[in-house]
């Protein structure tokens, strides 16, 4: 029955992932300004400048640099850059938060590679024969424990935060609440059942299998089972929370703040403006009438109001 639940519950993590990919990746066209330092600028991003800042630029060939994009967003996704420059005090327990997820997620992968490597015949432990065994079986500990305590650490100090903190319970809603106090206990339960049954975490290096192996599994220990519901709670929660700004991203950095393309007469950008503009407007006032267009709008006349 766990197992049944654990399907179900991936099933719905990556349906509702890709439902939200491709939702965000359909939204109209953002608004455009400029936002600069760009980091794909190659030789100007240093000084937050622009090819458009050279005579003629039309005329001339754009240079970018993936590398330098590459690089701006590591640091972003590894070292929460954003937060650490604007509100040091949320970061210091965001980081870790952060970056226990990252080393849990690393946790999945692990214990997924040791199910596939077990089919291939390869043994996963501390006496392994193979050196690849031995590495496997560590480096699943070294990922997993400290991903439990840092997230568990992160996590209990973002409600803290939020409660004691007026700027932050004014803009916290309950599902902001209701997301930290799931996964403080799915952070405490996973750490718990480390430590209780499951040091070398073979629990779940059996559990993993059996369900790569469709196989049925004897009954696991009670710890175990609440570190598995919790997580198959979570994997069905997640896509229908603001937690999905792990793809959002994406698209924030990469097609608002870092896109710099020329709108071109007849080109992309100037149809998606003006299917933008062919938009409904949701609400009213002096200036505009609700259901009107934006291009309505955009020009005056039919839509103002008396």
């Amino acid at each position: 029955m766990l197992q049944i639940v654990i399907y179900l519950s991936i099933a719905i993590l990556l349906g509702g992932t890709i439902y939200k990919t491709v939702k965000i990746s359909r939204m109209p066209i953002h608004l455009r300004w400029d936002l600069y330092p760009i980091p794909h600028e190659k030789g100007k991003a240093h000084y937050g400048g622009s090819y458009y800042e050279e005579s003629n630029w039309w005329t001339k060939p754009v240079h970018t640099s993936l590398s330098a994009e590459i690089m701006e967003i590591s640091k972003e996704i590894l070292g929460i850059k954003s937060l650490y420059r604007n509100n040091r005090k949320l970061w210091y327990f965001s980081y870790p938060f952060h970056i226990g997820l990252y080393l849990l997620t690393a946790l999945l992968a692990f214990l997924f590679l040791s199910a596939i490597s077990n089919l291939s015949g390869v043994v996963i432990s501390a006496n392994a024969p193979n050196i690849f065994g031995r590495a496997i079986y560590y480096t699943t500990i070294i990922v997993g424990v400290p991903g439990w305590i840092l997230g568990l650490l992160g996590a209990a100090g973002l409600l803290i935060m939020r409660l004691s903190k007026s700027d932050y319970r004014r803009y916290s809603t309950k599902s902001d609440y209701f997301s930290l106090i799931l996964l403080i206990a799915l952070l405490a339960s996973g750490l718990y059942a480390w430590f209780s049954v499951d040091r070398s975490f073979a629990i779940l290096r059996d559990f993993t299998h059996s369900l790569l192996m469709a196989k049925s599994i004897g009954v696991l220990p009670a710890a175990v089972q609440l570190e598995l519901i919790l997580v198959a709670f979570f994997f069905t929660y997640l896509p229908f929370t603001h937690m999905t700004h792990f793809v959002g991203k994406f698209f924030t950095y990469h097609r608002v703040r870092w896109q710099d393309k020329p709108n071109i007469a007849g080109g992309k950008i100037e149809s998606e403006v003006a299917h933008a503009l062919d938009g409904k407007v949701g609400w009213q006032a002096k200036h505009m009438r609700h259901g009107k267009s934006w291009r309505d709008g955009a020009v005056g006349g039919e839509n103002q109001t008396s």
